[in-house]
């Protein structure tokens, strides 16, 4: 019996231990009624979706209304996982979790009863309301006249994905980074059709990647290597505590002043040079000679970093100091002027302002933003709480000139000896003994765009 017992346990063991990660892919309806929702709000941009139903035979103010009423759900909550440093986790999102049980369950009850408690009862119901009366009008829109391709499609990116063994550039991943993934959760993968279009969309979250495909997308090889860029994301923020703090240590004891900008930059270079680099190169037997992300900072990190983190790879040895230094240093060497661009440091961006407007204004000016954070006084609290990021810092003063300067001047060591006229306009830019540039915009009569174009 014992000898039986201890045979029982080596095979579970073994099996346990042989076990890889499993990617499931699917079609989910009720995800993709959720997004086709999305898409008929009527703050999103004119889309394939918006123009199918606005030529139909629904597009009337019955569901006009339902559309508008979708729109106002507050359904995107988030917190901070407080004790990881700044910026090395993703804050836990609602809408994720939405989505994530959508993909995850077959119909709308079950749907509602995983995700209680997630967003309050009302919003959860009108949301479920919502996707139960548009179901059909997608099915007769979007998805029967796209069936058939979409459903030969879904095989053949099955088979695709079986034939070059995805899985196996997970686990390449989790070595990398050093991180984990318990083997007994699958990587759910749900795809739904995106017709009269170029090209697919990609997110990732929790367990899950999402994309809308084109249905005449003949090749997958860029598909999977964009996938793997966002599943690396995943893999990147389910790094433990420890080893993110490691991390973070090293970023921060390096003396290059440069150090904390290409840590900012780091997660999605890594993730560009290892999935539009590294897989989409093992896809497709050749390396991509062409951008591999559509922002130049991006791009050219990947491919300066691309050798040392293939090296890594095949000695299959996780991110170190000796790693992050050498990135650093690559950083230093082949982009010096970036930590003085504008359109890359304020990718990273903390603004204080007392008008409103100011964060719109902002947004329009820097359309890409990895992180971003904003707050409406001017005060020693809302100083301090800035100071705690490692984020590019703007503060703009429009009124209560000279008190607002005196306090920013107290609030930093590194204006101690800092001469400003209150009475003046200016725009100006330091480099603080964090590694991040604070941006002082002193504001009268001019525009902040006119302010910002004063910045050296």
């Amino acid at each position: 019996m014992k000898n039986k017992l201890l045979l029982t346990f080596l095979f579970l063991t073994t099996f346990a231990f042989a076990q890889k990660t499993t990617f499931k892919i699917k079609y989910s309806e009720q995800l993709a009624v959720f997004v086709f929702l999305q898409n008929l709000s009527e703050d999103y941009p004119e889309n394939v979706f918006k123009t199918a139903f606005k030529q139909s035979k629904y597009n009337t103010e019955k569901y006009k209304s339902i559309i508008s009423k979708f729109g106002k759900l507050s359904i995107d909550y988030s917190f901070r996982y407080e004790e990881y440093p700044y910026g090395s986790k993703k804050s836990m999102q609602t809408e994720d979790l939405l989505k994530k049980n959508l993909i995850e369950t077959e119909n709308l009850t079950d749907f509602k009863l995983h995700t209680i408690g997630f967003i309050p009862n009302k919003t959860l119901s009108d949301l479920a309301e919502a996707i139960s009366e548009f179901t059909p009008i997608y099915k007769e829109l979007i998805y029967n006249p796209n069936k058939e391709k979409f459903e030969k499609q879904l095989l053949e990116i099955t088979k695709y994905s079986n034939e070059q063994d995805i899985e196996k550039y997970f686990e390449t991943g989790l070595v990398f980074y050093n991180s984990s993934w318990d083997k007994s959760i699958p990587f759910i993968i749900a795809f739904y059709p995106l017709p009269n279009s170029n090209g697919f969309t990609a997110q990732a979250f929790c367990n899950n990647f999402i994309s809308a495909v084109q249905t005449d997308l003949g090749s997958y090889k860029d598909l999977f290597s964009v996938m793997l860029h966002e599943t690396y994301h995943i893999i990147y923020d389910e790094q433990s505590l420890e080893v993110k703090t490691e991390i973070d240590t090293y970023f921060k004891e390096n003396k290059s002043k440069y150090s904390n900008y290409a840590y900012q930059l780091m997660n999605e270079a890594l993730a560009t040079a290892l999935g539009n680099g590294y897989v989409y190169g093992k896809l497709d037997g050749k390396i991509d000679s062409g951008d591999w992300y559509n922002k130049k900072y991006i791009s050219l990190m990947a491919k300066q970093i691309y050798p040392l983190v293939t090296a890594y790879i095949d000695q299959k040895k996780p991110i170190d100091k000796n790693f992050i230094d050498n990135y650093i240093r690559i950083y230093e060497e082949n982009f010096p002027d970036w930590i003085n661009e504008l359109n890359n440091i304020m990718s990273y961006r903390y603004v204080i302002s007392e008008n409103k407007e100011d964060e719109n204004t902002i947004r329009k000016l820097f359309r890409y933003r990895s992180r971003s954070e904003f707050e409406n006084e001017i005060t020693e609290t809302s100083i301090e709480k800035m100071q705690k990021t490692t984020l590019t810092k703007i503060i703009i003063i429009s009124k209560n000139n000279a008190e607002k300067l005196k306090l920013i001047k107290n609030k930093f060591p590194e204006l101690k000896n800092w001469k400003a006229n209150a009475d003046k306009e200016f725009a100006e830019k330091i480099l603080l003994n964090d590694k991040s540039q604070l941006i002082i915009l002193n504001q009268k009569k001019s525009t902040i765009e006119e302010l910002i174009k004063l910045i050296k």
